[in-house]
């Protein structure tokens, strides 16, 4: 779930759908109609004219222009940049793919740079398509400084996370002056950037290629962003695949004073996969594990010990070098994506050696880790594209609209003491994620979607989530399982965040069917990941 940038996209994943199939006619529900306002889903905005060029090698793209506020659908127009890939058997096309990879985040150079991961029998029947939301990218995007480089440079003295008193006021009058600054460069689109206006343009643009119904695949956030959508247009609803679910209601509303990813129980699933990571390592041994101190037992004592010491100490190391900090340390560790926890533990063990050094702040042994597969090949295969304004704003901007976070600064430093209790530095780290969001501009919450959620569709939605997911735990699975109200949920026993960056063939199997035929899995089906961990 990208959910930060300034956090190297700790959450992320990839736009990679995994993936025979015979030409099947979609089927076209009844009561396809549009509804009338806004507050119903509905619109009664005219339908963008899409006029198609190539680009991308390979790819069209297009501009939509839609309505800024859809309570006023005929008045101020922004701009939606979308992509697409025809599909690549005319022959055999059922339609169109909608894609979002999460975050909150733009969506066109990932799809383009991770096009060839997408299963053949995917891009032979569909013509697949993404678009930058409003407020990002190529689109009408939320801007607060005029250069990337100059918003890096302002956030240059945060850490990852703040941790003490001293760093948490830092941090307090940094992002006091950054929502500042974006106060006064945005005007109204702070007023209409939230993920129901996101889903009103997904219609608009579902409407604009011609797809009686839409068909949709959407990781992490962008499960958030089906299930709005699938609320306001529950008639319009084809085959839809969420992985890596938000639990709709944590998300949208609150009755505690915890912030919204405390809500959603981030914490405790990056814990607990950090656990899994240390006992699964200890069991593995030094020669699968770098990092294995011989027991469960031992081996989280040695992490806890890492940590302690790099509090007292950072450490200078890498290459390019950087500077590991507790907090550093933590956000390092890529607990959404097992294939990378061999390459993780390594480089825990070059700190935990250099952290040994008596009166040494400074070693060059730790080498920069190693990219990985998906990377490497977007690395390779990306074609040169436009570079596009990519700030932190763009998702706080959603965030903040969308999801309820405290306003008063006091509450998120009573919070700190609850959230180290809870889940340690983890809990620390996803606390004051959205600190920025007390003070955040403009009155996008007027547009959040809040439920109901059990709005009956017009095809059930196929759910997956990880048991042991690190992001959003499997509880939040669960919980829009029971939301919506026609959703089968597919299980995949395992670890890191969502199937597709932790892939299993089983379920993969499942959701290739699903979006050729409509077909799916028994209910209670459950299938197992791949990749074992430190394999």
């Amino acid at each position: 779930m990208r959910l930060t940038k300034r956090r190297a996209r700790l959450t992320g994943i990839t736009a990679a759908v995994t993936a025979t199939g015979l030409m099947i006619a979609l089927a076209i529900p009844a009561g396809t109609a549009r509804a009338a306002g806004p507050a119903a889903g509905g619109t009664t905005a005219p339908v963008p004219a899409l006029s198609w060029k190539s680009c991308y090698h390979g790819f069209q793209c297009a501009t939509a222009r839609v309505p800024l506020d859809y309570r006023h659908p005929d008045g101020t127009k922004i701009a939606i940049a979308v992509l697409r890939h025809l599909a690549t058997d005319p022959a055999q096309a059922i339609g169109s793919l909608f894609i979002n990879s999460g975050g909150p985040s733009e969506q066109i150079q990932g799809l383009v740079a991770d096009f060839p991961v997408i299963p053949v029998a995917l891009r032979e029947h569909f013509n697949v398509i993404t678009f930058d939301p409003r407020g990002f990218g190529a689109s009408t995007a939320v801007r607060c400084f005029p250069t990337a480089a100059a918003e890096q440079q302002f956030l240059s003295a945060l850490p990852p996370f703040p941790v003490g008193a001293k760093q948490i006021a830092t941090w307090e009058r940094t992002y006091a002056a950054f929502d500042a600054l974006c106060a006064k460069t945005n005007g109204s689109l702070l007023d209409h950037d939230t993920t129901a206006d996101v889903a009103r343009d997904m219609n608009l643009l579902r409407e604009s290629v011609g797809d009686p119904v839409l068909n949709y695949v959407g990781l992490s956030y962008g499960s958030g962003l089906g299930a709005t959508y699938a609320n306001l247009f529950p008639g319009t609803v084809g085959r839809m695949v969420l992985d890596g679910n938000v639990n709709p209601v944590a998300w949208t509303t609150s009755d505690s004073s915890l912030p919204t990813f405390l809500r959603l129980g981030a914490d405790q699933g990056s814990a607990a996969n950090m656990a899994a990571f240390l006992s699964l390592c200890a069991k593995a041994g030094r020669t699968a594990c770098a990092f294995s101190a011989g027991t469960p037992a031992a081996t989280t004592a040695k992490w806890d010990a890492l940590l302690s010491r790099l509090k007292k100490h950072p450490v200078t190391a890498g290459d390019p070098a950087q500077r590991y900090t507790y907090a550093s340390t933590i956000a390092s560790v890529p607990l959404g994506q097992v294939s990378q926890w061999k390459d993780a533990a390594s480089q825990l063990q070059q700190l935990w050696d250099a952290s040994a050094a008596t009166g040494s702040t400074a070693w060059a042994g730790v080498p920069a880790r190693r990219a990985s597969a998906p990377a490497q090949k977007r690395a390779s295969q990306e074609p040169a594209a436009p570079a596009v304004y990519t700030g932190l704003e763009q998702s706080l901007a959603v965030i903040c609209s969308d999801s309820p976070n405290p306003r008063q600064l006091s509450t998120y430093a009573a919070d700190d003491k609850l959230a180290a209790a809870r889940s340690g530095g983890f809990g620390l780290q996803w606390l004051w994620t959205t600190e920025p969001c007390a003070q955040w501009p403009g009155n996008g919450a007027q547009d959040r979607y809040t439920g109901p959620w059990n709005r009956p569709t017009a095809n059930t939605i196929l759910l997956i989530g990880n048991t042991h997911d690190a992001a959003l735990p499997y509880q939040d699975s669960l919980a829009m399982s029971r939301d919506l109200a026609r959703a089968r949920l597919l299980t995949v026993q395992g670890y890191g965040h969502t199937e597709q960056q932790n892939p299993s063939t089983c379920a993969t199997n499942y959701e290739i069917s699903y979006l050729l035929t409509n077909a799916l899995p028994a209910p209670g089906t459950a299938c197992q990941e791949n990749m074992a961990p430190f394999s």
